[in-house]
């Protein structure tokens, strides 16, 4: 599934602007720990976070992820927005816990 179907499928919110949401997301990973994500995130995933920070961003190139998107209606900055399209990473915003987040990934089929 691509980026942009996501984003359609679920009324998830893009916070990036002007980015290709054409990648094609093959699974999705969930967790804040950014060790354990360094550590088991597959190139190709949407990762499900909380977390709101630069290392964020430099974790997500790292593991080579499609998207982050950040859940629970975490306050994502202008400033990691702006560091994210910097880097062409497609940052995405869903109000829902991570669970729930997870679940509707889930339902599409990733």
């Amino acid at each position: 599934m691509k980026i942009s179907e996501l984003i359609e499928k679920t009324g998830f919110s893009l916070a990036t602007r002007n980015l290709e949401t054409e990648a094609e997301v093959t699974g999705v990973y969930c967790g804040d720990l950014l060790s354990w994500v360094m550590g088991r995130g597959e190139p190709g995933q949407a990762w499900i976070t909380v977390q709101v920070h630069n290392n964020v961003i430099a974790v997500a190139l790292l593991r080579e992820f499609s998207c982050v998107i950040i859940a629970d209606g975490a306050m994502v900055s202008e400033d990691l927005i702006q560091k994210a399209e910097e880097e062409q990473l497609v940052l995405i915003e869903s109000k829902l816990p991570v669970y729930e987040t997870a679940q509707k990934l889930n339902a599409l089929g990733l």
